[in-house]
């Protein structure tokens, strides 16, 4: 009994040791569906094809979430400018993702679908 017990134990912590970055693979219903609606929006314009769906919606979820980190961690300019690093990061991986012809329209579609916020700052 006590050799079921210990082997039980130790395969929970071996368990939480392989675990995956929580913060790059949790499960987050609402930026699925985000992701989900951007994806359709530039499918529009991009007619995404077969796998090419799928690849993209989980290249926007996943740059989403790093995108909520920032916006949970850091404010004003420095925050505008990371995301603006991220946004640059996210268009240069949709290379994989798209065929030449794809990737130049969505480039040049990308402000409007997905635009940059801006901080307002007080002059003195």
């Amino acid at each position: 009994m006590k050799k079921i017990i210990y082997t039980l134990i130790l395969s929970l912590f071996v368990a939480q040791g392989f675990a995956q970055d929580p913060l790059l693979q949790r499960n987050n219903e609402t930026l699925d569906e985000i992701a989900t609606k951007i994806t359709r929006t530039y499918d529009d314009k991009l007619s995404l094809e077969g796998e090419q769906f799928m690849l993209f919606q989980k290249k926007v979820e996943e740059f989403l979430i790093r995108e909520e980190k920032i916006h949970n961690n850091y404010s004003g300019k420095q925050k505008l400018d990371l995301i603006n690093e991220l946004r640059k990061a996210e268009t240069m991986e949709m290379r994989n993702v798209l065929t030449q012809i794809q990737f130049d329209v969505y480039k040049r579609i990308k402000p409007e679908i997905q635009p940059l916020a801006v901080v307002k700052t007080e002059k003195n």
